[in-house]
Protein backbone atom coordinates (compact mmCIF):
# COMPACT_ATOMS: atom_id res chain seq x y z
CA UNK A 1 0.00 0.00 0.00
CA UNK A 2 1.21 3.46 -0.86
CA UNK A 3 1.18 6.00 1.97
CA UNK A 4 0.04 9.42 0.82
CA UNK A 5 1.21 12.72 2.21
CA UNK A 6 -0.86 13.73 5.24
CA UNK A 7 -2.82 10.50 4.82
CA UNK A 8 -5.26 12.33 2.54
CA UNK A 9 -6.52 10.86 -0.73
CA UNK A 10 -5.76 12.32 -4.13
CA UNK A 11 -8.73 14.02 -5.78
CA UNK A 12 -9.60 12.75 -9.29
CA UNK A 13 -11.48 14.96 -11.75
CA UNK A 14 -13.59 13.61 -14.63
CA UNK A 15 -11.11 14.94 -17.19
CA UNK A 16 -8.32 12.85 -15.66
CA UNK A 17 -6.62 15.60 -13.67
CA UNK A 18 -5.46 14.58 -10.23
CA UNK A 19 -4.56 16.91 -7.40
CA UNK A 20 -3.64 16.67 -3.75
CA UNK A 21 -6.49 17.20 -1.35
CA UNK A 22 -6.26 20.83 -0.23
CA UNK A 23 -8.07 22.41 2.68
CA UNK A 24 -7.89 25.90 1.16
CA UNK A 25 -9.44 24.74 -2.09
CA UNK A 26 -12.28 22.97 -0.27
CA UNK A 27 -12.90 25.95 2.04
CA UNK A 28 -13.07 28.25 -1.00
CA UNK A 29 -15.58 25.94 -2.71
CA UNK A 30 -17.66 25.86 0.49
CA UNK A 31 -17.60 29.65 0.84
CA UNK A 32 -18.79 30.04 -2.75
CA UNK A 33 -21.62 27.55 -2.19
CA UNK A 34 -22.65 29.38 0.96
CA UNK A 35 -22.62 32.69 -0.86
CA UNK A 36 -24.86 31.25 -3.59
CA UNK A 37 -27.19 30.05 -0.81
CA UNK A 38 -27.31 33.56 0.63
CA UNK A 39 -24.64 33.45 3.37
CA UNK A 40 -21.90 36.02 2.89
CA UNK A 41 -18.67 35.26 4.73
CA UNK A 42 -20.08 32.02 6.11
CA UNK A 43 -18.25 31.31 9.36
CA UNK A 44 -18.79 27.52 9.21
CA UNK A 45 -16.80 26.96 6.01
CA UNK A 46 -13.55 26.32 7.88
CA UNK A 47 -15.27 24.01 10.40
CA UNK A 48 -16.94 21.94 7.68
CA UNK A 49 -13.61 21.80 5.84
CA UNK A 50 -11.89 20.44 8.94
CA UNK A 51 -14.67 17.90 9.49
CA UNK A 52 -14.44 16.59 5.92
CA UNK A 53 -10.64 16.60 6.05
CA UNK A 54 -10.69 14.63 9.29
CA UNK A 55 -12.99 12.05 7.71
CA UNK A 56 -10.69 11.61 4.73
CA UNK A 57 -7.60 11.48 6.95
CA UNK A 58 -8.86 8.98 9.45
CA UNK A 59 -11.81 7.01 8.11
CA UNK A 60 -11.60 6.97 4.31
CA UNK A 61 -9.85 3.82 3.25
CA UNK A 62 -8.95 4.67 -0.36
CA UNK A 63 -5.96 6.47 -1.87
CA UNK A 64 -8.13 8.42 -4.29
CA UNK A 65 -11.54 10.04 -4.20
CA UNK A 66 -13.52 11.12 -7.23
CA UNK A 67 -14.87 14.62 -7.32
CA UNK A 68 -18.37 13.15 -7.09
CA UNK A 69 -17.40 11.21 -3.95
CA UNK A 70 -15.90 14.31 -2.41
CA UNK A 71 -18.97 16.39 -3.21
CA UNK A 72 -21.24 13.76 -1.68
CA UNK A 73 -19.16 13.67 1.51
CA UNK A 74 -19.32 17.44 1.84
CA UNK A 75 -23.05 17.57 1.07
CA UNK A 76 -23.65 14.87 3.68
CA UNK A 77 -21.89 16.91 6.37
CA UNK A 78 -23.81 20.03 5.37
CA UNK A 79 -27.14 18.23 5.58
CA UNK A 80 -26.31 16.74 8.99
CA UNK A 81 -25.56 20.18 10.46
CA UNK A 82 -28.74 21.65 8.99
CA UNK A 83 -27.48 23.51 5.96
CA UNK A 84 -29.27 21.68 3.15
CA UNK A 85 -29.47 24.94 1.25
CA UNK A 86 -25.67 25.17 1.14
CA UNK A 87 -25.45 21.44 0.31
CA UNK A 88 -27.70 22.02 -2.69
CA UNK A 89 -25.37 24.73 -3.96
CA UNK A 90 -22.12 22.88 -3.31
CA UNK A 91 -19.97 21.88 -6.25
CA UNK A 92 -16.21 21.58 -6.02
CA UNK A 93 -14.41 24.33 -7.88
CA UNK A 94 -11.92 23.45 -10.59
CA UNK A 95 -8.48 22.92 -9.05
CA UNK A 96 -6.21 25.93 -8.73
CA UNK A 97 -3.56 26.34 -11.40
CA UNK A 98 0.02 26.79 -10.28
CA UNK A 99 2.82 28.37 -12.24
CA UNK A 100 6.37 28.32 -10.95
CA UNK A 101 8.23 31.37 -12.22
CA UNK A 102 11.52 29.68 -11.38
CA UNK A 103 10.62 26.67 -13.53
CA UNK A 104 9.62 28.95 -16.41
CA UNK A 105 12.83 30.98 -16.04
CA UNK A 106 14.90 27.78 -16.17
CA UNK A 107 13.00 26.54 -19.23
CA UNK A 108 13.40 29.91 -20.95
CA UNK A 109 17.15 29.88 -20.50
CA UNK A 110 19.47 32.20 -18.70
CA UNK A 111 18.38 35.80 -19.16
CA UNK A 112 15.91 35.25 -22.00
CA UNK A 113 12.93 37.30 -20.89
CA UNK A 114 11.11 37.09 -24.23
CA UNK A 115 11.08 33.30 -24.10
CA UNK A 116 10.03 33.53 -20.45
CA UNK A 117 7.01 35.70 -21.24
CA UNK A 118 6.00 33.41 -24.11
CA UNK A 119 6.10 30.42 -21.75
CA UNK A 120 4.18 32.39 -19.13
CA UNK A 121 1.49 33.29 -21.67
CA UNK A 122 1.09 29.61 -22.62
CA UNK A 123 0.78 28.53 -18.99
CA UNK A 124 -1.75 31.26 -18.14
CA UNK A 125 -3.87 30.29 -21.15
CA UNK A 126 -3.72 26.63 -20.12
CA UNK A 127 -5.05 27.65 -16.70
CA UNK A 128 -7.81 29.67 -18.30
CA UNK A 129 -8.72 26.80 -20.62
CA UNK A 130 -8.93 24.49 -17.58
CA UNK A 131 -11.39 27.01 -16.06
CA UNK A 132 -9.25 27.45 -12.96
CA UNK A 133 -10.72 30.04 -10.64
CA UNK A 134 -7.48 30.61 -8.79
CA UNK A 135 -4.04 31.04 -10.28
CA UNK A 136 -1.10 30.62 -7.93
CA UNK A 137 2.16 32.15 -9.11
CA UNK A 138 4.90 30.64 -6.99
CA UNK A 139 8.69 30.86 -6.73
CA UNK A 140 8.42 34.48 -7.80
CA UNK A 141 11.59 35.82 -6.20
CA UNK A 142 13.80 32.93 -7.26
CA UNK A 143 12.42 33.08 -10.81
CA UNK A 144 12.96 36.83 -11.12
CA UNK A 145 16.48 36.60 -9.67
CA UNK A 146 17.25 33.88 -12.20
CA UNK A 147 16.00 36.05 -15.06
CA UNK A 148 18.02 39.02 -13.81
CA UNK A 149 21.08 36.87 -13.05
CA UNK A 150 20.99 38.37 -9.57
CA UNK A 151 22.28 36.67 -6.44
CA UNK A 152 20.34 39.02 -4.19
CA UNK A 153 17.08 40.91 -4.70
CA UNK A 154 17.71 44.25 -6.39
CA UNK A 155 15.59 47.22 -7.39
CA UNK A 156 15.41 46.02 -11.02
CA UNK A 157 14.05 42.68 -9.71
CA UNK A 158 11.09 44.54 -8.18
CA UNK A 159 10.44 46.19 -11.53
CA UNK A 160 10.49 42.89 -13.40
CA UNK A 161 8.20 41.26 -10.82
CA UNK A 162 5.72 44.10 -11.24
CA UNK A 163 5.92 43.66 -15.01
CA UNK A 164 5.21 39.93 -14.65
CA UNK A 165 2.20 40.54 -12.40
CA UNK A 166 0.80 43.12 -14.82
CA UNK A 167 1.38 40.74 -17.73
CA UNK A 168 -0.56 37.96 -15.98
CA UNK A 169 -3.40 40.33 -15.06
CA UNK A 170 -3.67 41.55 -18.65
CA UNK A 171 -3.72 37.99 -19.98
CA UNK A 172 -6.48 37.01 -17.56
CA UNK A 173 -8.57 40.12 -18.21
CA UNK A 174 -8.25 39.84 -21.99
CA UNK A 175 -9.22 36.18 -22.03
CA UNK A 176 -12.16 36.06 -19.65
CA UNK A 177 -14.80 38.24 -18.17
CA UNK A 178 -15.33 36.46 -14.88
CA UNK A 179 -12.98 36.89 -11.97
CA UNK A 180 -9.91 34.77 -11.34
CA UNK A 181 -8.14 35.01 -8.02
CA UNK A 182 -4.41 35.58 -8.35
CA UNK A 183 -1.96 34.63 -5.63
CA UNK A 184 1.74 35.47 -5.70
CA UNK A 185 4.26 33.73 -3.49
Amino acid sequence: MIALRNNLPLVCFPDGRIMNFERTWLATSLAKAAERAGYKKWWLASHVTESVTSYFEQDFGENTVTITGLEKAVQSVLQVIGYSDVAGEFAASPPPARISLEELARNAGHGYELAFFDLLRVRVREALDAKAQRLEICDAHSGVKLLRSAKVWRRDCSGLLEEIVNFVREEVVSARKEEMELQLS
